[in-house]
């Protein structure tokens, strides 16, 4: 045997381990409307820069009939290559290989490619489709989620880690896309839950199928767990890599500035004059407003289907990467309740993690009221924003369209709590509470005395929006910095954000805060 006879081996065993679970089992998985993991990893990057890592990693389990059982690949390809000409490491589980069922050793290659991505400051991508854990071996099956819970959260804030959902995702598998800073999921053929339909039936009695259980829409838009989802794997697919788009390699560094196109239009957007009705009390899509401030088409919507009264995501103001924290008045008046609260401050302390601005803007009525609110810890949401916004140290600024009540005008990166910059349009109504709720108990002795109560009510109303309703009276004490035309909002935020570019600020010395979870 010579050196060719030993190359040749080497690629029969190399063609062994690509083929993963063998021609059947790739067919079946076809069948099922899912790719395989090497087509989803040919997909998602640069073609041609996938180097794959460790790829005759095999299982040390001799238990249960697996002593003589290949699993080529151990179950998951690993490796890294390039997204847009930038560099990112990742794992796809093989559903054909022991329906992708994670042991030991298919454990160890996730977590020496995670220390590799950590190491060099990459961003970390996991395609998950696996069936769990590897039952037959044990106890080291856990130990193996147990090593990937630990990178997950150690590497949290330190590089991007993205999940993709493309199959099933249960029991202790949930969580480490729980950890990390993304969740997609595949409608229809991509699953998330702890305990599978089978086991509730039998403890609890109740009949629920896997897809209403832990679907794509189930967790996009009532439990959360799901950023962005797409009906086929090429368009969740495509969606990560815009993603990627909008965000740095790691925390030392700033996001990826995007070629400017001096073709757009303008800055001075004068629709912006009209799109926010002047009565405070009528809706209207938040979305408009965003799209006339920041470049074209460049909104990227984080968590779109759930807690839809606040929009958050990313967009570029020429050029630059920031994150948007807006009310959507046209859901519960933009009150902010218990998801949305939980929506923004995540959203916020990934901004901050990872240099990304933040600007906010805000038409909030106040926390939304009600038993089940209170009862549900709205107290203890609700201050995850103040101390989301206060402990962030990234460029923020604040544009108050229209409303800015209460607690919550507070709560949104008001002054107080460290907003750099915080612009009001002239119809801004900024105040404890609203004129009406506001004169009717100040003035409620005067009113309950008149003769003709609701005229009087009417011009009390008046008095408080004249007296305290107005931008001004905050703008007299610094707590708003400008008050500005509505049509110049976009040459506002780039005015400020080129002022902030070189902003430093440091917090005390501590280990690390405890937010209120």
């Amino acid at each position: 045997m010579d050196m060719f006879d030993k190359i040749n081996e080497l690629y029969d065993k190399k063609t062994k381990i690509e083929l993963g679970g063998g021609d059947d089992r790739i067919e079946k998985q076809h069948e099922r409307g899912k790719w395989t993991a090497r087509e989803r990893i040919s997909y998602l990057l640069d073609e041609g820069t996938f180097v794959e890592l460790n790829p005759f990693i095999e299982h040390r389990c001799v238990d249960f009939g697996l002593g003589g059982m290949e699993a080529p690949g151990e179950g998951v390809v690993t490796g890294y290559g390039k997204i847009d000409g930038r560099p990112v490491y990742l794992f796809a589980q093989d559903f054909t290989v022991f329906g992708g069922a994670l042991g030991e050793m298919h454990a160890e290659k996730i977590s020496a490619v995670m220390d590799l991505a950590a190491k060099n400051g990459t961003p970390f991508i996991g395609l998950n489709d696996s069936g769990g854990a590897r039952i037959q071996e044990g106890v080291v099956s856990l130990d193996g989620y147990g090593h990937i819970f630990y990178r997950n959260a150690i590497y949290s804030g330190v590089i991007p880690q993205i999940s993709v959902i493309m199959g099933p995702c249960a029991g202790g598998a949930v969580y480490s896309p729980a950890i990390t800073d993304f969740v997609f999921m595949v409608e229809k053929t991509s699953q998330m839950f702890i305990t599978g339909p089978k086991v509730i039936e039998t403890v609890t009695g109740e009949k629920i199928s896997s897809e209403d259980l832990g679907g794509a829409k189930v967790h996009s838009t009532k439990s959360g767990n799901a950023h962005f989802t797409g009906e086929t794997e090429a368009e969740v697919l495509d969606q990560v890599r815009r993603l990627i788009s909008y965000l740095p390699q790691n925390n030392e560094q700033k996001p990826p500035a995007a070629e400017y196109r001096s073709s757009e239009k303008e800055d001075d957007r004068p629709d912006l004059a009209d799109l926010v009705p002047f009565e405070s009390a009528r809706p209207y899509d938040v979305r408009t407003v965003i799209k006339q401030v920041v470049d074209e088409e460049s909104f990227m919507e984080v968590h779109a289907g759930f807690a839809r009264n606040i929009v958050v995501g990313f967009a570029r103001i020429k050029g630059e990467v920031v994150g948007l924290v807006c009310n959507q008045p046209k859901v519960m008046a933009g009150g902010l309740d218990i998801d949305s609260s939980d929506k923004a401050s995540r959203f916020i302390r990934f901004c901050d993690s990872f240099n990304i601005p933040i600007i906010t803007f805000e038409d909030v009525t106040g926390f939304f009221p009600g038993v089940k609110q209170e009862h549900g810890g709205i107290i203890r949401h609700g201050a995850k924003i103040l101390y989301a916004y206060s402990e962030a140290t990234v460029p923020k600024i604040t544009v108050i369209t229209r409303k800015a009540y209460g607690g919550a005008y507070v709560a949104l990166n008001s002054k107080s709590i460290g907003a750099d910059l915080v612009f009001a349009w002239p119809n801004a109504e900024i105040a404890v509470m609203g004129p009406q709720g506001a004169a009717n108990i100040i003035f409620a002795r005067e009113i309950g005395a008149s003769s003709n109560p609701e005229e009087v009510r009417a011009a009390k109303i008046e008095e408080y929006r004249t007296k305290f309703a107005n931008p001004y009276v905050a703008a007299a004490r610094g707590m708003v910095d400008d008050v500005i035309d509505p049509r110049e909002t976009r040459i506002k935020c780039i005015q400020a954000l080129d002022m902030l570019r070189t902003k430093k600020e440091t917090r005390p010395y501590k280990k690390h805060g405890n937010i209120p979870l």
